[in-house]
């Protein structure tokens, strides 16, 4: 390996030290309660140093919410438009995934679901990512509920937003309840707001998943509020 390598190689692997104590230290203490001296001590390195990635403690803040809204789509997505089965066995998969990604980072989502900084541009940031949200949300329940009256998709996308985030919240101040029961709950919320649709057009429980490059729609959302082409939701 060369010097300029083994140099950007001890690089990222810094930034990744201070994004993960960031994570962490946000969450317990909340933005305001963190210093970026505090997290440049757990981190092993200086100030100046942790300057050389990060102009603020702000800037960190939302390249934090920034990764781990964009890790938290992929997963989820995969399995929706490009798993194998039905309808409903893709939706489980598609939960199952989402919740691992929470499961395995409980920190960062702590901090992803409780905005504690205070601060007007993160909140913005917080609010946009919820919008993001609810609409991907509306554009899935189009692609797979067409018989849904229009003026529903906008409060049930926010519905699923909720239900998604909310349980969560809850799972988190609850670690010792199995994964297994967050991705049935939130299938069979799913499930049921499907069974409710009558008509030719509308996607049963066990209707085959349209093929994403047949339907024109290869950017049908997933449940963290993104498309494949990486587009993401949150919450505030």
């Amino acid at each position: 390996m060369s010097e300029i390598d083994r140099s950007r190689a001890a690089r990222a692997e810094a930034r990744t030290r201070i994004e993960e104590v960031a994570a962490r230290l946000f969450a317990e203490r909340g933005f305001a309660g963190t210093t970026i001296g505090e997290i440049a001590a757990e981190a092993g390195l200086s100030k100046p140093m942790l300057y050389r990635h990060f102009d603020s403690k702000q800037e960190l803040h939302l390249a934090l919410l920034e990764r781990h809204r964009d890790e938290l789509a992929a997963a989820p997505v995969r399995e929706l438009l490009h798993g194998e089965g039905d309808l409903d066995t893709r939706m489980t998969a598609m939960y199952d995934a989402w919740f691992g990604y929470v499961e395995s980072h409980p920190y960062t989502w702590r901090m992803m679901f409780r905005d504690t900084t205070g601060d007007v541009q993160v909140q913005a940031f917080h609010r946009e990512l919820q919008r993001r949200q609810r609409e991907t949300d509306m554009a899935l329940l189009r692609e797979f509920v067409p018989g849904l009256p229009e003026a529903e998709l906008e409060p049930l996308g926010e519905a699923i937003r909720s239900a998604l985030y909310g349980l969560a919240l809850w799972w988190l101040d609850r670690p010792d309840q199995p994964r297994e029961l967050l991705v049935a709950t939130m299938t069979r919320i799913t499930r049921g707001l499907i069974s409710t649709v009558k008509g030719p057009n509308a996607e049963g429980p066990n209707a085959e998943m349209p093929d994403a490059t047949s339907t024109g729609t290869p950017d049908a959302p997933g449940p963290s509020g993104a498309s494949p082409s990486g587009a993401a939701g949150g919450t505030d």
